[in-house]
């Protein structure tokens, strides 16, 4: 049976809430398992897909089976370690996009220290930044809106604080 049999006969067979558990799909928790013929070489992979995605979030190489050219059965152990990969991989994925949206820096002043942040709006029509600082409680002290690449560091963001917040070139207040 190849994979889209595979595939097809799970579709035809099984409601989509239960586990599927064959050789060379698995479907549990969540997350299906597929080994796949590794087009690079003449090994295996497996892809690990979070249910109702369309696009696979990790995709690694596989073990050869006993005879060397088949790929070793799925089993629950490598499903489970395959799945904490995944999800380890996604967490990574998600934390680096927030990263990139989201940026901040403290400033020293006479009066305490300042948070100023900086968080991206991507927006497909338009895209900006809001520029803002927290004084040492949270309050938001001031905001203005600046270009979505707006370039963000410690020296920028002191020297807005030190003109007392006055609008930066490119900003929109």
């Amino acid at each position: 049976m190849n994979l889209k049999d595979c595939a097809d006969a799970v579709s035809a067979e099984e409601p989509e809430t239960q586990p599927v558990q064959t050789p060379t799909l698995w479907s549990q928790s969540g997350w299906i398992a597929r080994v796949i013929k590794n087009e690079e070489d003449d090994g295996w992979a497996v892809a690990m897909t979070l249910d109702g995605e369309s696009e696979p979030s990790l995709v690694g190489p596989w073990t050869m089976g006993r005879d060397k050219k088949s790929p070793k059965p799925l089993d629950i152990s490598a499903f489970t370690t395959l799945v904490k990969t995944a999800t380890e991989v996604m967490r990574r994925h998600e934390h680096q996009a927030h990263a990139a949206l989201h940026k901040s820096t403290k400033v020293a002043t006479p009066s305490g220290r300042v948070r100023v942040l900086l968080d991206i709006v991507p927006d497909e029509d338009n895209p900006y930044a809001l520029l803002s600082a927290h004084d040492d409680s949270g309050i938001k002290v001031a905001e203005i809106r600046v270009a979505a690449n707006f370039r963000f560091n410690h020296d920028v963001a002191g020297a807005w604080v030190a003109s007392g917040y006055a609008p930066l070139e490119g900003s929109e207040n």
